[in-house]
């Protein structure tokens, strides 16, 4: 695999970025791709370790090592169809996923990991370019009838794995376009919206039907799926909000990240908004939420044209090493830096808001917060503890929270009679993703809660094979790191 001496001989690299001042005055994404011969090299860093371990590191099961070795010797094509084989949406992970296959490499014991996300994102973006991805339709046509409620990635992927085993595949989205939170969700300056389009119109093309702005639930009972649709299969993701509920929290200028970031969005695209017009010019912004949420918030708010922008994360500030307790190849919850970190925000850790604080016309205008540790407690979880004589008030005219999500929304499952857990999801295991009404199947955050998009779509790939189990008796569609049929 790749080089035999290739990781002793280059150093890991990846792209660069449009400088700030650049970069800030739009949404248009700003990496600065590799050469292609530095992209050769940095698949010669590959190790041709005896135990792949990126393989279980990454929750699709890719082949790294393999199309790491094709990069390297110039195969782009055979790199393509290496990568697509296990993964419906390279160009979406290529961007936005946290790579925990390079937490898993084995060259990352003692050195800097193979560039395995870049590398990936390099292969895709050259199989669109030379014209290799192109749809793929099924033999014959089973006459069996599936609707995927939700079209994020793991209603995507779910979508076309099926579509792909010869069924009749519907997907029904709720806004006004298809994407869920990758179009929703992500600013553009990360992933512009034409990424998604691209491949939107491959799955067209594959006998896939789209359709918008049907709410299931609302404008349409969940239960009168079950009498067209052969089976359904329910991708509608963990979209409940945490709140934040301390006095204030209902002031003007206390907002939802996931109001604010869809918005942008929208504004964007050129996609009409309902609402109050969120926006971060002027203002003094502070981001409650470390996580990539929060991260989001801030390059917006910088792009807005923010007077401050100021990031709040409860848990202490991490370590630039993996911590005690996180070995080699788990995912290690070390300090890490965005791009919109780097644009101009100020990071507080161990930090707790108490307070919001407004004028007598019921705006923010200030908060109160307090520092905080963690106190280790044998037996249980740590537990918060207030520093006496840490309070603080900070000026404030927005306050983004950016605090994660707690489950689903509840009504197409009590609609279908479905049983749910106590955060909300719809239970199902990963063993078959069956739900507890036959026919009904459960993928993605809606099934596991907020995760990954890698994860997504890997849920979406395991749920789909299942679904066509149930269908047809037997399914030749393959499980994680099994390999599929050629795409490019």
């Amino acid at each position: 695999m790749g080089k035999i001496t290739g990781f002793m001989e280059f150093d890991r690299k990846v792209e660069s970025y449009t400088p700030v001042k650049e970069r800030i005055k739009n949404y248009k994404e700003f990496t600065q791709p590799l050469k292609e011969g530095e992209i050769k090299k940095q698949g010669a860093r590959c190790m041709d370790c005896g135990i792949p371990f990126c393989h279980s590191g990454c929750p699709l099961g890719n082949l790294i090592p393999d199309f790491n070795d094709a990069v390297y010797r110039g195969k782009w094509e055979k790199a393509a169809e290496i990568l697509h084989s296990t993964n419906n949406f390279p160009e979406f992970t290529g961007r936005l996923c946290p790579a925990p296959c390079e937490e898993a490499c084995v060259l990352g014991i003692n050195e800097d990991p193979v560039s395995i996300e870049n590398i990936e994102k390099n292969i895709v973006e050259t199989a669109f370019d030379k014209g290799w991805v192109k749809p793929i339709l099924p033999n014959k046509r089973t006459g069996k009838k599936v609707v995927v409620v939700g079209s994020g990635p793991a209603g995507l992927a779910t979508a076309q794995q099926l579509n792909r085993a010869g069924h009749s595949v519907t997907v029904l989205e709720r806004d006004e376009k298809i994407g869920g939170l990758l179009r929703y969700g992500i600013p553009d300056f990360k992933m512009e919206k034409h990424i998604i389009d691209r491949r939107l119109e491959i799955m067209e093309k594959e006998g896939i039907i789209f359709e918008t702005g049907v709410n299931v639930g609302v404008d349409i009972l969940a239960n009168d799926l079950k009498h067209v649709y052969d089976a359904i299969v329910l991708c509608g993701g963990a979209t409940v909000r945490r709140q934040l509920p301390i006095p204030g929290a209902d002031l003007k200028g206390v907002v939802q990240a996931m109001d604010f970031l869809p918005q942008n969005n929208r504004k964007v695209d050129g996609i009409p908004f309902k609402g109050e017009n969120l926006s971060a010019e002027s203002k003094q912004v502070i981001v409650i939420g470390g996580g990539d949420t929060g991260s989001d918030c801030i390059g917006t708010s910088i792009r807005h044209g923010a007077k401050s922008v100021t990031n709040f994360e409860i848990m202490p500030k991490a370590t630039l090493d993996r911590p005690e307790g996180q070995p080699w190849p788990f995912w290690p919850m070390r300090l890490r830096t965005s791009s919109s970190h780097k644009e101009g925000a100020e990071r507080v850790f161990s930090i707790a808001t108490k307070k919001f604080i407004g004028d007598d016309k019921g705006n923010l205008k200030s908060l109160l917060t307090v520092e905080v540790e963690w106190v280790k407690v044998p037996g249980k979880r740590p537990q918060l503890k207030e520093i006496e004589g840490t309070e603080k008030k900070w000026d404030c005219d927005l306050a983004l929270l950016a605090l994660g999500f707690t489950g689903s929304e509840t009504t197409i499952a009590e609609q279908l009679g479905l049983e749910m857990d106590v955060r909300t999801n719809i239970k199902a295991t990963s063993k078959d993703y069956k739900t507890n009404v036959p026919g009904v199947f459960v993928a993605g955050d809606q099934r596991r809660g907020q995760s990954l998009i890698v994860w997504a779509i890997s849920e979406g790939r395991q749920a789909a094979h299942h679904v066509d189990a149930y269908l047809m008796g037997v399914s030749n569609l393959p499980l994680k790191g099994e390999g599929d049929l050629p795409r490019v």
